[in-house]
């Protein structure tokens, strides 16, 4: 280990002198060398092969600039044998710089802001999708797949398999070491030649790095901008069995507010199965899924007319989820999976769901869904299908089909009555570059009313080079676009007076621009101006709204930063509108309104560390000011703790009403070792009525096996009433 560091010491050592000549490579190729020899992942490097595995070449800036060589290096290696896929890194820093957020894994925003290294993987080398693997420097995992979504890179952390990683820290460097298991990972016997990257998070300088260049304005795991991994005598595919992952829960809840407020405990069973079917297809399955470990959702004011987006966190549908959820525009979702299992935020139990996805062949991607939930007091039993087929095109381009269905059942049986379909299609356009993307899509649906004008249709064009970036996209919505899996923030507006919700089919239209200086100062990384618009008027021309903003934003060498922006809204009520419990309903009428916010945010790097917003003017016929911020402080490497906090006061003319709300957020996490975690949740919430606790235990006691114990209790906020108390004991087990 001593020698082959020296030898790294004087390539480093050779690389600084040459680095004022040497330009960005044209060229990224690693040839993979096959070993025989057992490799020990201790994160010592010790083993002789280590010596005769390919290297990476120096790694390069990506941010805050990209241009020149890393100032803290980073010396990456690979090999391979019959199993594994064997990667090694050097990382120099000193041990006492280090920044290390968690101990836990998956954290993906606590990942990239710490010190860490991290390989993204295309082993079909299509530039659509793959797989991302790093480590922190005290060892915490992070895995998943990444894939395209409106034109950039997005990881998907929900993903989970088998790997194996160690991490040994020392005084000037920190060394880890991945074995990647080839059967954990797709691929293709017959594609020789894989896409690979290697990112260094460097956070003493509060800068990243990559071995293959990534221009700015894109992320760092970009799979459009990978080098290349040569990698013969490819392993054949081993036969993989199923992997079955049972679980047993046992729980105990008590519902306050009920007329019987007695103690209800239940256990249950059920299980989740990955069976491969074929070589590259994969067959998931669960049966009576229980979704009581997976993260609350984080609560927001609502002052808008519009339902809020909240992400999907059940790890059953997040895996793969971009075959069927990169569909639509940030403000139209042609599925949205929360619809499946919840209604209006209240749990429908799943029977059981299965789904199938995979490559046919090297372009085409396909993915089917079919879940069936059971009846709950006035809702009936449903069956739900999805399905999705991508297929590649030339270079970066594809076109891609969706299909939904709900159907409604009468015990074994589908009634035939009620049912919801959807089919749609769109095309996808990414330059080689990555420069310019574009999209154009269509999707009609259907009921048992069969009605005329049940069409969704858009396209969208724009362009980013990380300095100036532009863009428009356009949509048509018919009033009788019936989507019940997706999600439209627009087509329904609420009828206060009639106290129903209305379908309002819309034009909408959303160009954007800006730039951004990057100034050669001690302190100043960046200024971006921008401005943006987003407008609506009914199908048949009729105005609905319309708002301009501005923008400027400013960040810090430390990736502290401001934001400024001054904002006016023109909104056409077409509905009489309660947007604070006034005595009186806000009427129809054309509101014209504006408000100017700034933002604060701190060094992210700090052991203290916050943001501040507020923003202010009028709203509709009245006044609105908002406050909040955040406070959060690191105990590392073991501790998170923090509390955001909202507050809103608004105050409309007459009885239109007038309210003060807050929204107050305590958290705390707490990581025992890599395995070993334990989060709380607070959330106080006055417009809501509810206080909110939850907290989990989890321990990761064997490999992808979990123990969780849940508490979580709610309380009015007026005078702090128990509402309902419960408490959830879980255990599942892999089997391989």
């Amino acid at each position: 280990m001593k020698y082959f560091l020296l030898l790294v010491s004087a390539m480093l050592f050779n690389s600084k002198l040459v680095a004022q000549e040497q330009s960005i490579y044209e060229n990224f190729i690693l040839n993979a060398v096959k070993i025989n020899a057992k490799v020990i992942i201790d994160g010592e490097l010790e083993e002789s092969e280590w010596g005769e595995a390919s290297i990476t070449s120096d790694f390069l800036n990506k941010a805050p600039r990209d241009t020149g060589l890393a100032v803290n290096q980073t010396k990456a290696w690979i090999m391979y044998d019959d199993e594994f896929l064997y990667i090694g890194a050097i990382n120099y820093q000193k041990k006492e710089d280090l920044v290390i957020k968690t101990l836990k894994r998956d954290n993906s925003s606590y990942h990239w802001d710490s010190d860490g290294f991290s390989v993204v993987l295309d082993p079909m080398n299509k530039q659509t999708n793959g797989f991302l693997f790093g480590v922190n420097a005290a060892g915490a995992r992070v895995d998943g797949m990444v894939s395209i979504e409106n034109s950039r890179t997005r990881p998907d952390v929900n993903w989970d398999n088998v790997w194996y990683s160690s991490v040994k820290v020392h005084d000037d460097y920190w060394v880890a070491e991945f074995a990647i298991p080839f059967k954990s990972i797709n691929y293709d016997t017959n594609v020789e030649e894989w896409g690979i990257n290697f990112v260094r998070n460097d956070m003493k300088r509060n800068e990243y790095s990559t071995w293959s260049h990534v221009p700015l304005g894109f992320p760092g795991i970009d799979i459009g901008h990978l080098g290349t991994m040569v990698i013969k005598d490819i392993p054949p595919k081993r036969k993989q069995g199923a992997i079955i992952q049972p679980y047993v829960l046992g729980s105990s809840n008590k519902d306050f507010l009920a007329a019987n407020n007695g103690l209800e405990n239940d256990i249950e069973i059920g299980l989740d199965a990955k069976i491969p079917v074929g070589q590259n297809l994969k067959l998931d399955l669960t049966v009576n899924p229980d979704f009581s470990t997976v993260d609350v959702d984080q609560q927001v004011t609502n002052l808008s007319r519009f339902s809020i987006f909240f992400p999907e966190k059940r790890a059953f549908f997040l895996e793969n989820s971009d075959l069927f959820g990169s569909f639509g525009t940030w403000g139209l979702k042609p599925f949205f999976s929360r619809r499946i299992g919840l209604n209006n935020g209240e749990i429908v139990p799943i029977l059981f769901g299965a789904r199938v996805t995979g490559n046919l062949s090297e372009d085409l991607r396909v993915g089917v869904l079919n879940a069936h939930t059971r009846s709950v007091n006035d809702l009936s039993a449903n069956n739900y299908t999805v399905a999705s087929v991508q297929q590649n095109l030339i270079g970066r381009t594809n076109v891609k089909a969706l299909f939904t269905n709900r159907s409604s059942f009468d015990g074994a049986s589908p009634t035939g009555e009620d049912y919801n379909r959807t089919i749609g299609a769109e095309f996808n356009y990414t330059s080689e570059n990555g420069y310019w993307n574009g999209n154009a899509r269509y999707h009609w649906s259907q009921t048992e009313d069969k009605f005329d004008d049940a069409y969704f249709a858009g396209a969208t064009l724009m362009y980013g080079d990380g300095d100036k970036f532009f863009g428009i996209t356009a949509d048509r919505v018919e009033d009788n676009y019936i989507n019940e899996l997706g999600f439209s923030d627009r087509l329904f507006q609420y009828d206060a007076e009639a106290e129903e919700l209305k379908r309002v089919g819309y034009n909408f239209i959303n160009p954007w621009a800006g730039f951004t200086i990057r100034p050669n100062a001690d302190w100043i990384n960046s200024y971006t101006f921008s401005g943006w618009m987003v407008g609506s008027s009914r199908t048949n021309g009729d105005f609905i709204d319309r708002i301009l903003s501005v923008n400027f934003e400013m960040y810090t060498k430390d990736w502290g930063g401001v934001n400024l922006s001054a904002r006016n809204s023109k909104v056409a009520l077409l509905f009489p509108t309660n947007l604070i419990n006034g005595d009186e309903l806000l009427p129809v009428d054309t509101y014209n309104f504006s408000r100017i916010a700034f933002d604060y945010y701190s060094d992210t790097r700090g052991i203290i560390n916050g943001s501040l917003n507020t923003s202010f003017g009028e709203f509709y016929n009245g006044t609105r000011t908002q406050f909040g911020g955040s406070l959060n402080m690191r105990v590392q490497p073991w501790g998170n703790f923090g509390v955001r906090y909202i507050g809103n006061k608004v105050t409309l003319p007459d009885n239109y009403g007038e309210a003060t709300l807050h929204l107050i957020g305590p958290q705390a996490e707490v990581s025992f070792s890599n395995n070993l975690s334990w989060t709380s949740f607070l959330q106080y919430n006055t417009q809501a009525e509810n206080f909110n606790v939850n907290s989990r235990l989890q321990w990761r006691f064997a490999s992808m096996s979990d123990l969780f114990i849940v508490y979580n209790d709610n309380y009015a906020t007026d005078n702090f009433a128990v509402k309902n108390r419960g408490v959830v004991f879980k255990m599942n087990y892999w089997f391989n």
